[in-house]
């Protein structure tokens, strides 16, 4: 009967200590994300390559670098962005004090990227007006004739940049950069 319980004793203790470092390893465990979809963007015939890839294990040291490849595959927009940036800019009322919390949120971000709705069918509707919120009123008014098609992705809590082509320039530009 004792050796019976002192193996059963053992045997608990080393689920127990198992099950603890499994705990502790779905805890850090990040997989870099790495997404590409196909868009209409820089000639409304032909599909553009959006990349979005976000590297790193601590939010101190990820980064998300999103890129367009035009049709061709040349290179026409390439951005970095700090993951404690992302998290500087963020609503003051998520609770992310803590690193998992933190790599949860920068994982979500690059997840949604690609959402649905950052992708602007045209960029500008031809009776839209430009505001305060418009750095280039040439480009919007260009975009208005085009009718090429944007792209949104958010910097934070209150700031989405808005970016499409300038056939006119021949290369990605800010249009509309808000809330």
């Amino acid at each position: 009967m004792r050796k019976l319980l002192l193996l059963l004793s053992v045997a608990l203790l080393l689920y127990a200590c198992q099950t603890d470092k499994q705990k502790n390893n779905d805890s850090i465990e990040f997989k870099n994300v790495n997404q590409s979809i196909a868009q209409s963007f820089s000639d409304l015939n032909k599909l553009d390559t959006f990349k979005i890839e976000l590297t790193g294990r601590k939010p101190e040291e990820m980064v998300l670098t999103f890129t367009i490849k035009n049709f061709d595959g040349k290179e026409i927009y390439n951005v970095k962005l700090k993951g404690t940036d992302l998290l500087g800019n963020t609503d003051p009322n998520l609770d992310l004090s803590k690193e998992k919390a933190q790599i949860v949120f920068l994982k979500t971000i690059a997840d949604d990227f690609f959402a649905e709705d950052n992708f602007l069918e045209p960029a500008v509707m031809p009776e839209d007006k430009p505001d305060k919120y418009v750095p280039d009123k040439a480009l919007y008014e260009e975009l208005k004739k085009s009718g090429l098609n944007g792209f949104k992705y958010r910097l934070g809590k209150e700031k989405n940049l808005y970016i499409a082509w300038s056939e006119k320039e021949k290369k990605v530009k800010i249009y509309y950069n808000c809330c």
